[in-house]
């Protein structure tokens, strides 16, 4: 492709070439490069928008780091600001689109994007704050994905927590219309930005508010989950990293992406195709599949864990969080038993996909919540919490230390810890809900002189769809419905012979689950690697009154994926012994769901979930990075239900005490 694109360049350069010379000859002024009088530009070196007529002021600066390095800030002051807190969010994604001008002189329309939760931004009065991160768009210096902190995996004296204490210190001395106080709020890349000011922070630094943050890459967010590597965030890397302001975009060459990476058999050899490898943090995640010191050295729950609470922090999660469904929770497990007080370490759970906390969030796809949870969550939640720790004086507001929304049931509760049940009067029991024969489900074990196993055969050449095909790519515009695929209907999946569905009978009480379930696989297989897919699921009604499309509907509550070769170590990969039931074990994302009366619970079990995440060839291979076309074979997979080999998953059941 790069071959032809030169041989292109380079006709064009000989057509031109023909055209010029006789041109010349017959003008030998321009032969002899002869200079004319320029016509005046008409745009101006430096365009100045005239103040009058806005309800707030636009500064661009470029704030100078300890190491010289400046970045570019915006900064929106509301007209007539005295004593105003600064609310700052940093980013990689242009702070110019962040707080463009908008189509209107006033200050709601000017942040209606991501990142802004407007309402309390415009009517609290903060002085809205975003600035580009070294490396990117407007800012000086080199960019780092998820730059680490400074330590092992960063000799450098700065990183993502120095700058932030950098920029505090600089607008605490230059704007007279702040009272001092800052707050940091970020969804994704900008919620772990959220998180590494915590470490060493400025003083000014009263609140922060972490949504949806990229916490550990390998363990559970955006690059992998328990070792499986989430192929289809490759071309997030190549943008992301390619350029300074991502202005170079990935192609597809498939209208169905399950084409795309089927095509390329590997990952490795599909970022060969793309130039991927020029890519530094692409280099490294080659390097590293594995859960060596590279990742763990850069878990911000790990970090965080160490440190000192001294900033009141509300965590915000997702119970479908389509990419960083991991970090808020991961987080919270590290620092609340830290929180001795119960006043520095808050948690929202809310039933939004990846970053919905700010946006119309009545719905997720066909499931509906009766309310717009999402200003519910602006305007209850958020809004109290800065007003608390930003404004000089503000109401006296109980906040209670958990918020999580119930899904089923659609309320949201108010808690004293999580996981918690409810506020007072029950407990969470970790309870087994057994896989048995015949793809039955219960709360009981199952019993001797029954089939010990139930099976299926893996065929890496027919990799289990994540989604129903078509499979589109990663997005949130141009009609894409990424942000849904946590909520499809998994009834695609249910109906295929490499995949066993295990069933309750219908429930005849509500079954409610507060915090993670733990997948307790005991399998075997006949190859020598292999992937687990685990899906907990609530059957809906035959038909539902009201809710015509939701008749049937297998709804996933909470699933993931483990591959095998880390059953005894992550940071060790080791061949998996054939035919031999094993206990592979890992945890599922956090739920807070009620499984209602008439409604049923199943457990769906699979070895691929494609092409979000690469396919396991089935074979050791030393890094499936590389793995090559005759590595991928069929297998056999059993999953075990006999007395001493039992397979369940442990519900954290909410009970009466």
């Amino acid at each position: 492709m790069f071959r032809l694109e030169r041989l292109r360049t380079l006709s064009s350069s000989l057509l031109l070439s023909s055209l010029i010379l006789p041109f010349a000859a017959t003008y030998p002024s321009l032969a002899q490069n002869a200079k004319y009088p320029n016509y005046p530009s008409e745009t101006p070196a430096e365009l100045h928008l005239p103040a009058s007529g806005f309800d707030y002021e636009r500064r661009e600066v470029m704030i100078p780091m300890r190491d010289g390095v400046k970045l570019h800030t915006v900064i929106l002051v509301p007209k007539g600001a005295n004593h105003a807190a600064m609310l700052m969010t940093r980013t990689p994604y242009d702070a110019n689109a962040l707080t463009g001008y908008g189509p209107s002189s006033h200050l709601g329309p000017s942040l209606d994007g991501y990142d802004n939760a407007v309402e309390v931004v415009v009517e609290d009065g903060y002085i809205r704050v975003v600035q580009d991160i070294r490396g990117k768009y407007g800012s000086e210096g080199d960019y780092v994905m998820n730059r680490p902190l400074h330590g092992p995996q960063n000799p450098t004296p700065v990183d993502e927590s120095t700058d932030t204490y950098d920029t505090i210190d600089w607008l605490v001395k230059h704007l007279p219309e702040s009272n001092g106080k800052v707050g940091i709020l970020g969804i994704s890349y900008d919620g772990y930005l959220s998180l590494t000011p915590l470490v060493h922070p400025h003083p000014a630094l009263k609140v922060a508010v972490p949504m949806n943050p990229m916490v550990d890459g390998w363990m559970g967010d955006d690059w992998f989950h328990n070792g499986a590597f989430r192929e289809q965030n490759m071309p997030y890397i190549f943008e992301q990293a390619g350029t300074r302001s991502n202005t170079i975009k990935w192609w597809t060459s498939n209208f169905d992406d399950y084409d795309m990476y089927m095509n390329a058999v590997s990952a490795g050899e599909l970022g060969k195709e793309r130039g991927l490898e020029q890519i530094g943090f692409w280099q490294k995640v080659l390097a590293h599949p594995s859960y060596d010191a590279f990742w763990s050295d850069q878990a911000v729950d790990k970090i965080l864990a160490d440190e000192p609470l001294k900033v009141p922090t509300l965590l915000v999660a997702s119970l479908w969080d389509q990419e960083d469904i991991y970090g808020a929770i991961a987080v919270y497990k590290a620092i609340k038993p830290k929180d001795t007080s119960n006043d520095m370490v808050y948690l929202a759970l809310g039933p939004w996909h990846h970053g919905q906390e700010i946006e119309e969030a009545s719905n997720l796809g066909p499931i509906k919540f009766d309310s717009d949870t999402g200003l519910y969550f602006r305007q209850h939640i958020l809004r109290p919490f800065l007003a608390k720790y930003l404004k000089d004086e503000t109401p006296k507001t109980e906040i209670p230390p958990v918020w999580a929304f119930a899904t089923g049931e659609n309320e949201w509760e108010k808690l004293p810890s999580w996981p918690a049940g409810c506020a007072d009067g029950c407990a969470v029991k970790a309870t087994p809900l057994y896989l048995e024969p015949g793809l039955k489900l219960g709360f009981g074990a199952p019993a001797g002189g029954d089939a010990a196993f139930d099976a299926y055969v893996s065929d890496p050449a027919k990799p289990v769809p994540f989604r129903k095909r078509p499979i589109q790519p990663v997005g949130y515009d141009n009609g894409l419905t990424w942000p849904e695929w946590l909520v499809d209907d998994q009834r695609e999946a249910s109906g295929r012979t490499d995949v066993l569905a295990f069933e309750t009978d219908v429930l005849t009480k509500p079954v409610k689950i507060s915090g993670q379930p733990l997948a307790h696989l005991v399998a075997s297989t006949s190859g020598t690697d292999s992937d687990w897919v685990v899906k907990l699921i609530d059957v809906y009604p035959d038909e539902v009154a009201g809710e015509k499309m939701l008749g049937g509907y297998q709804l996933m509550i909470s699933a993931d994926i483990f591959r095998g070769r880390y059953r005894e170590s992550f940071a060790s990969p080791k061949a998996i012994q054939p035919s031999e039931p094993l206990l592979y074990q890992f945890a599922l994302p956090t739920a807070n769901h009620v499984f209602l009366p008439g409604h049923r619970i199943m457990v769906q079990v699979q070895s691929s979930w494609f092409p979000l995440y690469d396919r396991n060839p089935q074979t050791f291979v030393p890094n499936i990075f590389w793995a090559k076309p005759e590595d991928y074979k069929k297998a056999e997979q059993r999953i075990w239900h006999a007395p001493g080999h039992e397979s369940f998953v442990e519900l954290p059941l909410v009970e009466a005490k």
